[in-house]
Order: C-alpha cells, then sequence, then structure tokens
C-alpha cells in the first residue's frame, strides 16, 4: 500500500509539474503561430502559413543593425562580467573572512534594487561620463556595454560562488605545500576545476545581457538600438507580425543559451559524481 502511495504521488507531482509548465510556457509559444501569419497585422494564420515576415525581417537593415548590435554589447558584457565574477568569487574563496561576506552583500547590491533606479542612477552616471569620455556615456555602445556589465554581473558572481562552495580547499593547500605561489595554484589548480562553472556563467551572463531592456532604454536614444528596443518601440508605435517573428527568433536563442549553460552544468555534476 505505501508503494501504490509513493506511485500515485510520484505521477500527481509529475502532473502538477507538467502543468505548470504548460501554464508558464503558453503565452510564450503563443506567439510562434502569430508569426507566420500572412496578413499585415497580428492575427493567427487561417489556413495559410507564411513566411512573408521572417523575409522581411532579415532583409530590413534596421533589424540587422539591432541584431549586430545586441550581438556585440551582449558578447562584451558576458565576457567582462565573467571575468569579474570569476576573479572576484575566487579571491573571497581564497580569503574567506567577515570582510569577504560584506564585499559579497555589496557586490549583490543590485539584484535587490529596483531595476527603475538602477536604470536612474546608470542614466546619470552615463551622461557624466559622457562629458569627460564621449565615446563611452550616453547612447553609445561602450556605455551600453557599462551599463549591462553593472547588471548582470551579480548574477555571474553568485553562480560562481555556488560552484566554488563545493572545492575541496586541500587542493589549494597541497599546490602550496608543493611549492606552486598564488597564480600557478590559481591558474593551474583552481581555475582547471572551474571550467564548466566559467562557461556557464557566460552563457548566463550572454543570455541576461542579450534580453536587458530596462536599464537599456533609459541609457540609449538614437544611436544605439538593440533587439529589445527595437522590439519596444515597434510595439509602441507600430504593433506588426514582424516583432512576433523576432520575438520567435529570441525566443528559439534563449532556449538554446539555457540549455547549453543545462548541459555545461550536467557535465560538471557527472564529473563530480566520476570524482
Amino acid at each position: 500500500m505505501p508503494k501504490m502511495d509513493a506511485k500515485h504521488t510520484g505521477h500527481m507531482s509529475r502532473s502538477m509539474a507538467v502543468f505548470a509548465i504548460g501554464f508558464l510556457l503558453f503565452p510564450l509559444l503563443a506567439v510562434v503561430p502569430v508569426s507566420f501569419t500572412s496578413k499585415r497585422y497580428l492575427s493567427m494564420p487561417e489556413g495559410h502559413w507564411s513566411l512573408r515576415h521572417y523575409a522581411a525581417l532579415f532583409s530590413s537593415s534596421d533589424w540587422m543593425s539591432s541584431i549586430v548590435q545586441s550581438v556585440l554589447v551582449a558578447a562584451c558584457a558576458s565576457v567582462i562580467a565573467t571575468v569579474l565574477a570569476v576573479t572576484f568569487s575566487v579571491g573571497v574563496w581564497y580569503v574567506r573572512s567577515r570582510i569577504a561576506k560584506a564585499m559579497v552583500a555589496l557586490v549583490l547590491v543590485p539584484m535587490v534594487i529596483p531595476p527603475v533606479i538602477s536604470a536612474m542612477v546608470l542614466y546619470f552616471m552615463e551622461t557624466k561620463l559622457g562629458s569627460w569620455m564621449p565615446s563611452a556615456g550616453y547612447d553609445t555602445l561602450p556605455g551600453v556595454v557599462i551599463a549591462h556589465i553593472v547588471v548582470i554581473t551579480p548574477y555571474c558572481v553568485v553562480t560562481m560562488l555556488v560552484a566554488l562552495s563545493p572545492l575541496d580547499r586541500r587542493i589549494e593547500l597541497a599546490a602550496r605545500n608543493l611549492g606552486a605561489g598564488l597564480a600557478q595554484t590559481t591558474f593551474m589548480v583552481v581555475l582547471p576545476n572551474l571550467k564548466l562553472a566559467i562557461a556557464s556563467t557566460f552563457f548566463l551572463g550572454l543570455a541576461l545581457s542579450w534580453e536587458e531592456i530596462s536599464v537599456t532604454l533609459f541609457v540609449t536614444s538614437v544611436n544605439v538600438n538593440t533587439v529589445p528596443r527595437h522590439i519596444w518601440t515597434d510595439l509602441r508605435d507600430n504593433i506588426s507580425p514582424g516583432v512576433a517573428a523576432i520575438s520567435v527568433l529570441l525566443l528559439a536563442l534563449t532556449t538554446a543559451v539555457l540549455l547549453g549553460r543545462m548541459a555545461v552544468q550536467h557535465l560538471a555534476a557527472r564529473r563530480q559524481t566520476t570524482h
């Protein structure tokens, strides 16, 4: 009887999980058929499915420019944020003191501040920065990269701290006892054990930067028009099925990035169990 109850509970739990996933994904999946409509306005396809809006998307210089800018911003921001997160997290792992805990709390502050407040602060910071360095201030690609780094770095730090928490401290002590210096210990002992975690952190930063919109709206105007900002502008001024088409592509890209991150985490878990 207890086995039957456990089996019934397992089926119930899986059914509830599938229902919750479907409930959350249905609004996202509903945009897929809309992107294949043959009409010039948002509507469900009626019998005939068309790729005209995807063709118009890839033939539009404005959309292509937005995609290129988003790729550049996301790539640069995620690489720099990953380097900062790895450096900070490994330093905290070495120190392990009350000061280190206070520094972690300080780094995670942007996560708890409302996005609008962060956007306003970054707007005033970049307008001021633009008066000193116009090429890296308001409404410039370097300025957007800086803003995205501030936003996504705390999430990258959390990922790295989680990856470092189970790392055995004795590997550092063994390396030091064998005569390795701090740099040798870090680059030849510690970081090789974090390769998959670093890749996972990069994928997370890439996804967060690619989809960031609230801060981007505050620090851009005319010269920089990332994909999320372009979507927001089109939805406000002219609702067309092209927005649904780019939304489907963004959904596919984000899913691919997250699946890649999950695969990396799975490989890391398997490696830990085998060792």
